[in-house]
């Protein structure tokens, strides 16, 4: 999809992020108002987790496009969605979460949201969704929103059991690698057989362990382009085999060039709603 108008401009936003008492393990949140006078249009780059976003604004609010879907309100984007845009404009305000895929499981089940590209939240949570909008609209400050949220993510989490301990200490791996441990390896180190542990890990976490590690290497890529590396050292340290592999993968996961990447919007305040502190990585032991 190509752009349809102006980036947004993060200078105009406010973003919010909870304090480290209402966060949970394996997911993170940030909260985002904004006003945009014009149509802004802005490319969303892939992330080791399933993304949901719920949409606050009392305006027309965003219009998400997935590979030509397109939709209107509260989404969850599954993991390695591809290419993903997000384009509204007016006063707008939105409760992002971040689920590791762990968490996404017990959150969201296992569902098309896990290894789908857009699901509207309605189609995941029924009632419950435009019940959760509306007592996060009527919050009156951003600390209120997150306790609301941290509670609904709670008991979701506590009404599901959560995923095989060996398919967890698999993901658990592949983060701790940078994406670049072997699934016979995973496999020996929980006493698996690679199939058991392909068919295991793909059911309950929506993608293949393959796939997990090359997202997870992608993630890597993207914010050491983000910081200005060039795409050569980048593609050494990320492990890709030369910059042409870095070039077809990252185009792979976001419709992208290594360039455009290093120049998102999407990835230049990840210092500010994503601190290096939030709990992403503590997953069940």
């Amino acid at each position: 999809m190509q752009s349809a108008g102006a980036p947004l401009d993060w200078a105009r936003a406010n973003i919010a992020v909870p304090p480290p008492s209402l966060r949970l393990p394996g997911i993170s949140m940030a909260g985002f108002g904004f006003n945009a006078p014009a149509q802004v249009d802005i490319a969303m780059v892939a992330h080791p987790s399933v993304t949901v976003l719920i949409d606050l604004s009392d305006d027309e609010g965003a219009v998400f496009d997935a590979a030509g879907r397109r939709r209107r309100g509260s989404v969850a984007i599954g993991l390695a969605p591809g290419e993903v845009r997000a384009a509204g404009r007016g006063s707008a305000a939105c409760l992002q979460i971040r689920l590791g895929p762990v968490a996404a499981a017990s959150v969201l089940g296992e569902s098309g949201a896990l290894s789908g590209t857009l699901v509207p939240l309605a189609d995941l949570w029924g009632r419950e969704a435009e019940q959760a909008e509306e007592r996060l609209r009527a919050a009156p400050s951003w600390q209120k929103r997150f306790a609301i949220a941290t509670d609904l993510l709670g008991r979701r989490m506590d009404e599901r059991p959560p995923v095989d301990r060996e398919v967890a200490h698999a993901w658990r791996r592949t983060l701790d690698s940078q994406g670049r441990v072997r699934v016979e390896s995973l496999a020996a180190e929980v006493g698996w057989s690679r199939k058991r542990l392909w068919s295991r890990f793909r059911t309950q976490l929506g993608i293949s362990p393959k796939h997990a590690a090359r997202l997870v290497r992608f993630d890597r890529a993207a914010h050491l382009l983000a910081e200005g590396r060039p795409a050569g050292g980048v593609a050494a340290e990320s492990g890709y085999a030369d910059q042409s592999h870095l070039h077809r993968e990252v185009k792979a996961f976001t419709g992208l060039t290594p360039t455009a990447v290093a120049d998102a919007p999407w990835l230049a305040i990840d210092h500010i709603a994503w601190p290096a502190t939030t709990p992403m990585r503590q997953l069940p032991r």
